[in-house]
């Protein structure tokens, strides 16, 4: 065979091979698309929280995985009285002031919610508190509300309103949900949310005294008249300091409220019997 011959047949050979490989690389990009379809899976963290909460039916079981723990832990601020209003008086005054506060477990995922013990993801929160229930420490396990109410007479500080707040205790269990489904979710049964090991889901029990009464910091709060924290409290008493609702704010923590607001701790001995 002549050189020339050798030299074209050499070439029709390279280019079957390269033909060759050109078919052949869609086919592995193809597999591999294929691979992470099957290993993301449609059951998004999202959807598997939604599905727990809802107790769908297209679950087997949910359950909350508990990762880590903090005990005495406090739960928000909260303003437990009517205000009582001593504004433009030059002397401090008595006055009598009714309480009221209840504590509840409480799941935690992304928006926040409370989980009824009837449901699954329900009945695995209960078992786990089981396991942070000791002879010292006392918690809520299920969604039942315990309360803490009493009347109370204290002073309140010339030209102040003065009220009570209240932060409970409570264990703070962190981790994440563990979902199983009855069929498989483009491929799988079991999901996580929002991922194995994390400890972003919060399941909150509040710790509870030997008397049955809610746990927590009680205290006397008293704010300066004709300041902004005096407006803004009457605000949201509906523009009446007198007012006897409780409406709902963000409140500053014990001994955190500023140069116009006075703090005074008031132990959980003196209003609950022993």
């Amino acid at each position: 065979m002549s050189r020339n011959s050798r030299s074209r047949s050499h070439g029709r050979r390279s280019r079957r091979k390269r033909v060759a490989l050109m078919v052949g690389a869609p086919v592995v990009a193809v597999a591999a698309g294929v691979t992470l379809i099957n290993s993301a899976g449609a059951a998004t963290p999202s959807e598997v929280s939604a599905d727990c909460r809802a107790d769908s039916d297209k679950l087997e079981n949910c359950e909350f995985v508990d990762v880590q723990f903090k005990q005495n832990s406090f739960g928000p601020n909260e303003r437990v009285s009517p205000v009582s209003d001593n504004c433009g008086n030059a002397s401090t005054t008595t006055k009598t002031f009714s309480v009221s506060a209840s504590v509840t477990r409480t799941v935690q995922l992304e928006e926040g919610f409370s989980v009824d013990s009837g449901i699954k993801l329900g009945n695995s929160v209960f078992e786990v508190g089981a396991k942070f229930q000791t002879q010292e420490i006392n918690i809520t396990r299920d969604d039942k509300r315990t309360t803490l109410a009493f009347d109370r007479s204290d002073i309140v500080q010339p030209d102040s309103m003065g009220f009570f707040m209240w932060s409970h205790k409570r264990t703070d269990v962190s981790g994440f949900l563990k979902a199983t489904y009855k069929e498989p979710q483009d491929g799988g049964t079991v999901f996580f949310s929002p991922s194995e090991g994390a400890t972003s889901v919060h399941v909150f029990y509040p710790q509870i005294l030997n008397n049955g009464t809610p746990d927590g910091r009680l205290w006397l709060r008293n704010v300066k008249c004709d300041t902004t924290d005096a407006a803004k409290l009457s605000k949201a008493a509906g523009n009446s300091a007198q007012s006897t609702t409780r409406a709902a704010r963000s409140e500053p923590g014990f001994g955190q409220g500023g140069a116009n607001v006075t703090d005074v701790e008031i132990p959980l001995s003196e209003v609950t019997a022993p």
